[in-house]
C-alpha cells in the first residue's frame, strides 16, 4: 500500500524569523487590512527579542501628533545588560511607517469601532519588523460564531481527509 504524500505546508520566507504573535487579536477582533511597519529599538531590546522576550497581548497602536506608537508591548529587559542601559519593559515604541502610510492606514484606526492591533513581531533581514491590523472588535456572540465555524469546518476538513 503506498503512503500518501502530505499536503505542503505554507511556504514562509526564509529571511524572517518570528519573535512572537498576539493569537489573541485575531480571536477578539476581525481584522480588515494589515501593514508591515519597523520598529524603533534600544540595543538591550534587541537583545531581549532575540531571545524571544515579548508578550504583546494587551499591546495596540495610536497616532499621537502625526506620528504612530506601539503602547503596552512587554519587551522584558535584557538580563546580561547593566541596570543604567536596560530599558523600560513598557515604554512607548515608535513604527516607523512613511507619511502616506500614516495618512492611509493609521488615521483609520481613529474612526469609531476601529483599533491598531499588532499581530506579529519579527525579524526580517536582520531588522525587528511588526504587522500591525486594523481591527474591528468582536461582541461575545460573534465570537462563539467564529468558534461554531471554525470547528464545522475542521469537521468538514477532517470527514473529507477520510474519504
Amino acid at each position: 500500500m503506498a503512503k500518501k504524500s502530505k499536503a505542503p505546508k505554507k511556504e514562509e520566507n526564509k529571511n524572517e524569523k518570528l519573535i512572537g504573535e498576539n493569537r489573541k487579536a485575531r480571536h477578539d477582533y476581525e481584522i480588515l487590512d494589515h501593514l508591515e511597519c519597523g520598529i524603533q529599538l534600544v540595543g538591550s531590546e534587541v537583545k531581549s527579542l532575540r531571545d524571544g522576550k515579548l508578550a504583546m497581548s494587551e499591546a495596540f497602536a495610536s497616532v499621537v501628533d502625526g506620528e504612530v506608537f506601539l503602547i503596552n508591548c512587554e519587551i522584558t529587559p535584557y538580563s546580561n545588560s547593566s541596570d543604567f542601559l536596560n530599558h523600560d519593559a513598557r515604554r512607548k515604541r515608535k513604527l516607523l511607517l512613511h507619511k502616506r502610510e500614516i495618512a492611509k492606514f493609521a488615521t483609520k484606526g481613529e474612526e469609531k469601532g476601529l483599533t491598531l492591533v499588532p499581530l506579529k513581531m519579527y525579524f526580517k533581514q536582520g531588522r525587528a519588523k511588526v504587522l500591525l491590523g486594523i481591527g474591528r472588535g468582536r461582541q461575545m456572540h460573534d465570537k462563539r460564531e467564529k468558534l461554531k465555524k471554525d470547528v464545522a469546518k475542521r469537521d468538514i476538513d477532517r470527514a473529507m481527509k477520510r474519504g
